[in-house]
C-alpha cells in the first residue's frame, strides 16, 4: 500500500465510452480475513498467498498482532503468519478500526485467549451491533461484555476458553457473527452446534467460512440452517487467496453500463463468494455472461433492463446494482436488503441521497430500494466513509461527465488503487 499515489480530496471521473478490459481483481477481503483468522489459531506457519493489502486486512493483522501472533509480509507480498495454537493478548486495545470483519472474528478468537482483551473501533464501527454475536459466545460458555451503547462495541472478553455444545444464534442481521463463531468453535471443550435464528442474511459467506476452515483441516458440516463443528485444531499450510468477487462487481458492471464488455480472471464459476451472484443481477438486466477458462465475461447490452430482484445472498453488491440500475430503461426493486442499514453506512440512505444527486427518483423502505432512471446529470458524490459508494458511483461517471467523488481515498478499506485501475479501463 506504501506505493501507492496519495488520493485528491476530490476525483473526477473521466467518461471513457464503451469498456473493453481484462481485469484481475486484489485478493479477497472476506477469504483474506477468514483465512488470517483461521491460520493464527493453528499450531505453526502458514504462508497465505496474494492476499489483499487493505485497510480492513492492516485491522486484522494489527489485532492479531496484539493477540500474540506474528504476521509478517514476504518479498512477494504474502502473509506469513507463526501461530502457536495458543492466543497471548498483549494488554493493548484491539482497534478494528471500520473492519466489520475483524470486529466480529477477533472478538469470537479473544474468547480463546489466556488473558482479558477489548475489542473497539472507529465511530461507525461504535454503531454497528454486536449484541447477537456476544449473546451466542454467552451461551458457548465464554465471559465478555459489551461496554458500548445499544449493542455496539467497545467488547471487553475475559477470555479463557468456550465450552460448547448446542445453542441458538440470531442470523438476522450479520452472517458475520455464525462465521464467528464457526472459527472459533473447534477449540471449544465440547463439539459446537449452531441453529440459525431468523431469516439467513449473506448466507454464501457461510459457505465461504466452510471452505476455509475446511482448508485448514476443520470439516464443519450445514445441513440446512444447522451448523455442526467438531472439535480439533487448524493445521498450518500454504494457502492462495483467490480475487475478490466483491471488487469484481465494478468492472462488470463497467461492462454493463457502457455497452463494453469485460473479463475478470481468477474466479472460479463454482466459487464461494457470495458476490457472484452479481453476475446474474447483470444478467436479467439484459446483459450476456460467458464463463471460460480466460475468466468470467460480461458483455453489456444497449440498454439495461429494470429489474425486481431479491439480493440478500449478495448485498455487497447491491451498490452497484443499484448505479446500474439507474441508467436501465425502467424502474428497478431491490429487495430483501435490510442489513444494508448496519453496513459502513446506512447504505439505503446514502444510495437514495446520492442517486438523487445524479437526477433520478429513488425511495426506500426498511429493507428494500425503488429507482425510477431520469436521465443523469453529473455533481458531488459523498461517499459517505464507504469505500462502495466510492466504486459503485465511480462507475456512472466512465458515462456521465461531470461525476465528482468525494473523499476517494475510503478506497483503502479493500481496493488501493481502484481509481489507478479505472483509468486504464
Amino acid at each position: 500500500m506504501g506505493g501507492m499515489r496519495p488520493y485528491p480530496r476530490e476525483y473526477e471521473v473521466t467518461p471513457t465510452g464503451r469498456v473493453v478490459a481484462d481485469v484481475v481483481p486484489p485478493g479477497s477481503k472476506s477469504i483474506t480475513n477468514r483465512a488470517l483468522l483461521v491460520a493464527a489459531l493453528a499450531d505453526g506457519t502458514s504462508v497465505l498467498r496474494r492476499p489483499l493489502h487493505s485497510d480492513d486486512t492492516e485491522a486484522m493483522i494489527d489485532s492479531l498482532s496484539n493477540l500474540g501472533v506474528v504476521v509478517e509480509r514476504s518479498e512477494a507480498d504474502d502473509f506469513v503468519v507463526a501461530a502457536t495454537g495458543r492466543l497471548h493478548p498483549t494488554g493493548k486495545v484491539l482497534d478494528v478500526r471500520g473492519s466489520g470483519t475483524t470486529a466480529r472474528f477477533v472478538t469470537a478468537a479473544a474468547t480463546l485467549a489466556d488473558g482479558e482483551v477489548v475489542i473497539d473501533g472507529n465511530g461507525r464501527m461504535r454503531q454497528r451491533p454486536i449484541a447477537h454475536l456476544v449473546d451466542a459466545l454467552r451461551r458457548l460458555g465464554a465471559e465478555l461484555e459489551i461496554e458500548g451503547v445499544d449493542g455496539c462495541p467497545p467488547v471487553r472478553v475475559r477470555g479463557g476458553g468456550l465450552r460448547g455444545g448446542a445453542v441458538p444464534i440470531d442470523a438476522s442481521r450479520s452472517s458475520q457473527y455464525v462465521s464467528a463463531v464457526m472459527m472459533a468453535a473447534p477449540y471449544a471443550t465440547q463439539p459446537v452446534t449452531l441453529t440459525l435464528g431468523g431469516p439467513v442474511v449473506s448466507r454464501p459467506y457461510i459457505r465461504s467460512t466452510l471452505d476455509v476452515m475446511a482448508a485448514f483441516g476443520v470439516a464443519a458440516e450445514m445441513k440446512g440452517d444447522v451448523i455442526s463443528i467438531p472439535a480439533g485444531r487448524y493445521m498450518s499450510r500454504d494457502y492462495r487467496i483467490e480475487p475478490d468477487a466483491s471488487a469484481a462487481v465494478y468492472p462488470w458492471a463497467a461492462a454493463a453500463l457502457t455497452g463494453g464488455r469485460v473479463t475478470v480472471r481468477g474466479i472460479s464459476p463454482r466459487t464461494s463468494q457470495a458476490d457472484i451472484g452479481f453476475v446474474r443481477v447483470l444478467e436479467e438486466m439484459g446483459c450476456t455472461v460467458d464463463v471460460d477458462e480466460a475468466g468470467i465475461t460480461v458483455a453489456g447490452p444497449t440498454r439495461l433492463r429494470g429489474v425486481e430482484v431479491d439480493m440478500n445472498d449478495c448485498p455487497d453488491a447491491v451498490l452497484a446494482a443499484a448505479v446500474a440500475a439507474s441508467f436501465a430503461d425502467g424502474p428497478t426493486t431491490i429487495r430483501n436488503v435490510a442489513n444494508l442499514r448496519i453496513k459502513e453506512t446506512d447504505r439505503l440512505a446514502a444510495l437514495e441521497a446520492e442517486l438523487a444527486t445524479l437526477g433520478h427518483d429513488v425511495s426506500t423502505g426498511p429493507d428494500w430500494l425503488h429507482i425510477v432512471p431520469r436521465t443523469p446529470g453529473g455533481g458531488v458524490i459523498r461517499t459517505h466513509d464507504d469505500h462502495r459508494m466510492a466504486m459503485s458511483f465511480a462507475i456512472a461517471g466512465l458515462v456521465v461527465p461531470g461525476v465528482i467523488i468525494d473523499d476517494p481515498a475510503c478506497v483503502m478499506k479493500t481496493w488501493p488503487g481502484f481509481f489507478e485501475e479505472l483509468e486504464t479501463w
